[in-house]
């Protein structure tokens, strides 16, 4: 059945030109922003307060604030046999590993799913987020596939996740826009490398830490439309699925704009790197210099600037977005 995407307004690619066309012309270099850091803080507070719209793009940084790291000793606690087995070093790289068979290949996904999908975070910097915004205009774009901003209560008809879901599962040559849940598989194939549930759902390592490497064949996903292979839903190339749910949240981000065009918008980036700035960077800076009533703020970890020409128009504050929101939450409440 023909589903005209084309006939609603796309904010992904609408967006994305837009920061590429304005991008050119910020020629001045860049800026750490105006003021001390406290009064950097004392403005956010501010705009938090009084901006007509707030439009949040968060990056890889807001969940690795949250706990979500993909390395060290939360890699090792779930992965440490592929690491050993397979020289493995972080559940990034091991996403891209060209692994002996389907069964090892999903035994891996199905952990990854579940600890960056299904467990809870370590830290409630997403629930503090919320505490923030929760009684404010606000819509999110985000590049994160954990659907943090969901299950910490977000509105889910103001979330865009651009670059899809850990919780979805496509066919891996598609010529369907479709995707399936994959929670109810996930637990299952948990289950079955011998992981031990709790009574909450959630997964821990049995006590002597022997966890199959294979899931069994039976458990192989395959489409229930036409039994062909699938993948987790993630933007890797070309072959992702952009499915109905994508683009009814591509449409309203693109509308959630245009309605606020021209207003008192705080533009509140939060741990976007410089890997993908396409997405969320460059079309925040665009949109706060087109607008002079616009504020661009820029949360991270050592990568916290500006372009020169919206300086006086931006906040930038450097350090762990957790700690931030924290601070932020707390002092407004006793305000």
């Amino acid at each position: 059945m023909s589903r005209n995407y084309d006939k609603r307004p796309n904010g992904y690619l609408e967006t994305i030109q837009q920061g590429l066309d304005g991008v050119r012309g910020f020629q001045d270099g860049l800026s750490l922003g105006i003021g001390t850091r406290a009064e950097q803080i004392g403005r956010l507070k501010t705009e938090l307060k009084t901006a007509d719209a707030i439009v949040i793009g968060a990056g890889a940084g807001l969940s690795t604030s949250a706990g979500f790291v993909y390395s060290g000793e939360r890699f090792r606690y779930w992965f440490s046999d592929f690491a050993d087995r397979f020289g493995i070093t972080d559940m990034y790289s091991g996403g891209f590993y060209p692994f002996p068979d389907e069964e090892t290949y999903w035994a891996w996904w199905s952990r990854h799913i579940w600890c960056n999908r299904y467990a809870n975070a370590p830290k409630p910097v997403y629930e503090n987020l919320l505490q923030l915004v929760a009684d404010r205009d606000y819509f999110v774009i985000t590049t994160n596939v954990d659907h943090m901003f969901q299950r910490a209560g977000f509105d889910k008809k103001r979330l865009f996740y651009t670059q899809g879901d850990y919780g979805l599962f496509q066919n891996q040559h598609p010529t369907l826009q479709k995707t399936w849940d994959n929670e109810a598989w996930v637990m299952q194939a948990m289950a079955a490398q011998g992981f031990v549930k709790h009574t909450d759902g959630s997964f821990v390592m049995p006590e002597d830490r022997k966890v199959a490497m294979r899931i069994p064949t039976t458990l192989i996903p395959r489409s229930p439309e036409d039994g062909r292979k699938m993948v987790p839903n993630l933007r890797a190339d070309d072959s992702f699925v952009e499915d109905e749910g994508w683009h009814r949240a591509s449409a309203a981000y693109s509308d959630y704009l245009r309605l606020h065009q021209g207003q008192h918008v705080l533009y509140l980036e939060i741990g976007v790197g410089s890997n993908t700035p396409v997405i969320i960077k460059y079309p925040f800076w665009q949109m706060t210099n087109d607008n002079p009533k616009a504020v661009y703020c820029c949360l991270n970890y050592n990568e916290a600037y500006c372009p020169k020409q919206i300086e006086a128009q931006s906040i930038c504050i450097d350090g762990d977005t957790g700690t931030l929101l924290e601070r932020l939450f707390s002092e407004i409440t006793n305000e």
